[in-house]
């Protein structure tokens, strides 16, 4: 620590005030730092992360804390960090960087700009210094200098070739409407992907990937493939049962590290929780099921309960670490269990959630098991009742009782990070989830939240002209809104007019799709660029519309042009969603199970 506070200490992001203590000079992104890198004649590093990112917090305690490194940005760099959840415009010019250079990508995510912002290296995590294979902050920082100061012309013809290329693949060959075709190729893909024993669409790490299971439900809903079904279905269940899934606390972690779903990287993001409500609530409106009701309980109620702020908007998520260690406030020892329940309950919860005397957690790093066990359910219920001879419903009152005396007993543990900003664009989604399940499930009180979360984003993060603002925290409201805050909030109010019967709903997310049309749509080539074009510091405007751990901003805006042509009495709205379907008609063709969300609009048509 250096005894004064850097630049970052007056934003409002709590991944920037992570970093304001530490002895790296941090500028927040903004004109001042690339004045300073062209005044000082000095590259810029740009670090992009999140508030609850495991190994954003690994290099800030290894790297941003570490004086030696610190001198050696400090005199060779501008610094400059930003949080990606709060700057998504930034994060996915310089992600596209990384994968183009790496052919992988990540956070935090490390870029060396020159002083007209254009970047010549890219990398995620970086040690301080270096192993085998892997480069550290101590060697490729002097690197960087070196290279600045004497192979200049060099390090500027990258950085232009790096452009180039970005722009050509920036700019997706137009074609007809996608169609039954690309579908196909998407389903096959998934169905060449799916790991029939424990569900999912890889080996390991697997995500959750509600776009794709979406897909699935779209497609077995059109075509009546009943493999859609049962693989969508499989893979809902082995989430439910896997350790990924909280079963204390509730909610989906981000993803799991292993093939069974047991090993979960556990920080929570708002964006999983509010997507799979919606997934669990689509499949049981057309086949009901008490897998899909008992999941929607626990993401709906977990988020209300822990993600909810007094005025009703929702929080982002809740961080991977707590005591300087990834997931403490989530394992147990078999001791820790024993020393909680019964000798009795102690038996048939150890049995029924894969508590092992040795541990079954794995320390990603190091690859050892020391003592530490992730709950999940390693039986099934009537395997265990079998075996301790009780009714299935005793076993399920047992389970109950012993999650909740756990629950009340690491409620004293202290608890990971809630990163308290509040975004649009995942508050639409979250509203899409909530208003859809309270109808489905029946819910009032699910639908009445969605609704205050809407009251809130109207009085909070939208302006009088109608525009929206993307991030609210301590009372701030900043940042002009990208294209999935219109597409996302659009998606919420269209489901809040659908389930409540309020025509203002519909008419608000056909203003806000308006505004798209305005001042976010390519008019030569159709689709929409991610934001409105503002910042002159961004070397590139991408238009794409892959999807990520979320579904694409352009596929969804899609989705709402056809869901809102009837109730908003717009005749227009089909031709604008044809002419985004076209615009990436041949990104859809190339790679049709990235465009699984656009496919799924295509597919509602």
């Amino acid at each position: 620590m250096t005894g004064r506070r850097n630049l970052l200490a007056g934003e409002k992001s709590p991944y920037l005030l992570q970093h304001a203590d530490n002895p790296v000079n941090w500028h927040p992104w903004g004109d001042d730092a690339f004045r300073k890198a062209r005044e000082e004649d000095k590259p810029l590093f740009v670090s992009i992360g999140y508030a609850t990112c495991h190994w954003c917090h690994v290099m800030e305690r290894e790297s941003f804390s570490d004086g030696e490194v610190a001198n050696l940005l400090n005199d060779a760099c501008v610094p400059v960090k930003v949080d990606r959840e709060e700057r998504p415009d930034i994060d996915g010019n310089f992600m596209a960087v990384c994968q183009m250079m790496n052919g992988s990508g990540g956070w935090p995510l490390n870029v060396f700009l020159t002083p007209e912002g254009l970047p010549f290296f890219a990398a995620t995590y970086l040690p301080k210094r270096g192993t085998a294979g892997r480069p550290g902050m101590v060697d490729m920082v002097p690197r960087v200098k070196w290279l600045w100061k004497t192979r200049r012309e060099q390090v500027m013809q990258s950085a232009g070739s790096i452009r180039e290329t970005l722009l050509k693949e920036a700019l997706p060959a137009a074609g007809p409407l996608p169609g039954q075709a690309q579908a196909k190729a998407a389903f096959d893909e998934l169905s060449r992907g799916y790991d029939p024993q424990w569900g999912g669409f890889s080996k390991e790490p697997k995500f959750p990937m509600p776009s794709w299971l979406l897909f699935l439900f779209h497609y077995w809903k059109r075509f009546g493939e009943g493999s859609a079904f049962s693989m969508a279905k499989n893979t809902l269940s082995r989430i439910w049962a896997g350790g990924i899934h909280d079963h204390l606390g509730g909610g989906i972690a981000r993803y799991a590290t292993d093939r069974r779903w047991v090993l979960p990287h556990f920080e929570k993001m708002l964006y999983d929780q509010a997507l799979l409500l919606h997934t669990v609530s689509e499949f049981h409106r057309e086949k009901p099921d008490p897998l899909f009701e008992a999941f929607a309980e626990d993401l709906a109620g977990f988020v209300l309960r822990e993600m909810t702020s007094p005025e009703g908007g929702f929080y982002s998520a809740f961080d991977a670490d707590s005591e300087g260690e990834e997931g403490k406030y989530y394992l147990w020892t078999e001791e820790q269990i024993r020393n909680t329940l019964s000798r009795e309950e102690a038996g048939v919860f150890l049995h029924s959630y894969g508590v092992l005397r040795g541990g079954n957690f794995k320390n990603e790093v190091t690859g050892r098991i020391l003592g530490d066990n992730v709950l999940y359910m390693a039986v099934p219920p009537a395997e265990a009742a079998a075996r301790f001879s009780l009714e299935p419903e005793e076993l399920g009152g047992l389970l109950a009782s012993c999650r909740e005396k756990l629950l009340a007993e690491r409620r004293k543990r202290p608890a990971p990070l809630l990163d308290d900003k509040i975004l649009t664009d995942w508050n639409g989604l979250m509203i899409a989830g909530l208003s859809l399940a309270g109808s489905v499930f029946g819910r009032k009180d699910w639908v009445t939240a969605a609704e205050k979360a809407a009251r809130f984003i109207e009085l909070k993060l939208r302006e009088k002209t109608g525009r929206l603002l993307h991030r609210y925290r301590d009372r701030d409201a900043a940042i002009p809104g990208f294209l999935d805050d219109y597409a996302f909030l659009a998606w919420g109010l269209t489901e809040l007019g659908a389930v409540t019967g309020k025509k203002e709903y519909v008419l608000s997310a056909a203003k806000l799709m308006d505004i798209l049309l305005e001042e976010f749509a390519d008019g030569k080539r159709g689709g929409f660029f991610p934001h409105g074009g503002q910042d002159a510091n961004l070397f590139l405007r991408r238009k794409e519309a892959y999807d990520g751990a979320i579904p694409s901003g352009n596929a969804v805006a899609m989705a709402n042009f056809i869901r809102l042509a009837g109730p908003a009495g717009r005749k227009d709205f089909p031709d604008h969603a044809r002419r985004i379907g076209g615009a990436f008609s041949g990104h859809v063709s190339k790679y049709p199970l990235s465009h699984a969300h656009l496919l799924t609009a295509v597919l509602m048509f």
